[in-house]
């Protein structure tokens, strides 16, 4: 008989209990501090330069890690617009059920411009036709920086800057003059921006309850290096007579002075995370540890340390598909491995681990084991993740691409979206958050995602063997695929467009109809288990 570790013996009633508690666990996880400030474990972002990528792309990302956002996916098209339109604002439109959602909450309007650009919109806008992207992550802030006067969120502000936009300096300038205008009224962001040519990492936060505006500071990600945000304020000393680098409202200083957070005559230099916000986050610090970690081993850094270098020189030039691993990582092979909390013993007396030991593991169920639960860069609560490409040898239709998978990225394939595109598939515009559908592409891989709970260490081999498929043939297929698509664009670029919208089509369709397969085969292959 299998001599079982004391937590493993009772491995089916934790598998129960893991379920019974995965839904509480699931809910919404910010929470107002007692103190100052407010915190974050809501999304993760990883930007890479140009030189730091083995193909001179530069990339952006977003792992959108919420319970509550929505999860249809529309393209919205180039448009031109008449003197005196209007732009209507909306109360987190990440969340609505569909673009013409009726419930949706209207802030007020805005002048429009005359000119607006196409975008793939996500629940946070991720790329626009000129192959400009943006990445999120949430770090809160202090609690009294939060205004309640104004028109723009968080998304609204993401939405508006990719319509008007074509750099992520210009992005940056714009949610500058928008926000003084007609102020910022969410919590402290941090926009992960992406041009063919540049990478910077932006920070915003509102400017106090009954103030019109916001404060905010940006640094520039040097060409050689790759930065995260991991929902916490990173950015500490800023030197704005380097424009090439750092950027910054005019308010920046002066906003901290006012409300006594920062003395320049107390010889302490300004430091913009601690003046605006915290680095108390150890689930934040510690994404930040392993990410940087991963990219430069040799660095040696202290996964308890507070502050870690802005940016790293990888050790090796990133792809794609390093990216994708880096979001896929579950501490494995360290000492915060969660999948050891959970283990058995063999015939011959070797330790293994359980097989339904798993990096996700409820929090509740983590107390009651009196065991830490770590937050990996992994989330099991993902809406989904994005990596983007953006390219600037190529035409912008073709060099910007999204790759994006719902749901667990470490149960997900992630499949290209062209950002010359004319529309998403028919699946991927259903919202799936409001409950289950078989017409929605997120439900396909969500129940995959959840069923691999019941069994993670089998489980994760036979879904693996799917989307490594699926990635591979995406991966394998990119440069034929693009070559043909710039030889449709010199003769008509609406083939063209036609071209990439049905490849994109055709790999995500298969893709979702490979997993409600896979889910099928799993609910067959381990039913004993349910």
């Amino acid at each position: 008989m299998k001599k079982y570790h004391s937590l493993a013996r009772f491995a089916f009633p934790v598998v129960i209990l893991c379920t019974i508690l995965f839904w509480a666990g699931s809910l919404p996880t910010a929470r107002a501090l007692p103190d100052e400030s407010f915190e974050f474990d809501n999304c993760t972002s990883v930007l890479v330069g140009k030189l730091a990528s083995v193909d001179g792309s530069t990339m952006t990302s977003h792992s959108c890690d919420s319970s509550t956002d929505r999860t249809w996916i529309n393209v919205v098209p180039h448009k031109k617009h008449k003197a005196g339109d209007t732009a209507k604002l909306y109360f987190e439109a990440k969340r609505t059920k569909g673009p013409d959602d009726p419930d949706r909450v209207d802030l007020g309007e805005i002048p429009q411009v005359p000119e607006t650009y196409a975008y793939i919109n996500t629940a946070y806008p991720v790329m626009n036709e000129h192959q400009l992207a943006i990445g999120e992550t949430t770090f809160g802030g202090k609690r009294e920086l939060k205004s309640n006067e104004g028109l723009i969120d968080c998304p609204e502000l993401y939405r508006l800057v990719l319509e008007r936009a074509k750099t992520s300096r210009e992005a940056i300038r714009i949610a500058d003059e928008l926000t003084k205008k007609y102020g910022y009224i969410d919590y402290g962001e941090c926009f992960t921006f992406a041009d063919p040519n540049e990478v910077w990492h932006f920070e915003i936060l509102g400017p106090g309850r009954g103030k019109k505006g916001a404060v905010w500071a940006a640094v520039r990600i040097p060409d050689d290096r790759v930065g995260v945000s991991a929902n916490a304020s990173r950015i500490r000393q800023i030197d704005l007579k380097d424009a090439e680098h750092y950027m910054a409202s005019d308010n920046v200083y002066s906003l901290a002075q006012e409300l006594d957070w920062w003395d320049p005559e107390s010889g302490e230099p300004f430091e913009f995370c601690y003046a605006y916000a915290s680095r108390r986050s150890l689930g934040s610090r510690r994404r930040e540890w392993r990410v940087l970690s991963r990219l430069a081993p040799s660095l040696n850094l202290d996964p308890n340390g507070e502050n870690f270098p802005f940016s790293v020189r990888p050790e090796k030039k990133l792809s794609v598909r390093d990216v994708l691993d880096i979001f896929r990582d579950t501490y494995q092979n360290t000492p915060f491995d969660m999948t050891n909390t959970l283990t058995t013993t063999d015939r011959e007396g070797q330790v293994i681990k359980s097989p339904v030991a798993s990096a996700f593991l409820n929090r509740e169920l983590m107390q009651l084991l009196k065991v830490q639960r770590e937050r990996t860069i992994c989330c099991a609560r993902a809406t989904y993740l994005h990596v983007t490409q953006s390219r600037s040898w190529l035409p912008d239709s073709i060099g910007g691409v999204v790759w994006l998978g719902y749901d667990n990225p470490a149960t997900t394939p992630h499949t290209p979206f062209y950002c010359g595109i004319s529309q998403m598939p028919e699946s991927y515009r259903v919202d799936g958050r409001w409950g289950f559908r078989r017409d929605s592409a997120w439900w396909a891989f969500r129940r995959v995602s959840q069923l691999a709970l019941f069994r993670w260490q089998h489980m994760t081999r036979d879904i693996a063997k799917v989307w490594q498929g699926i990635e591979d043939k995406a991966f394998t297929d990119q440069t034929d695929v693009e070559e043909e698509a710039q030889g449709l664009l010199k003769q008509d670029p609406e083939k063209a467009r036609e071209y990439l919208t049905d490849y994109c089509h055709r790999l995500a369709d298969g893709a979702v109809e490979a997993y409600w397969k896979l889910g099928d085969d799993l609910w067959g292959k381990y039913t004993r288990y349910f």
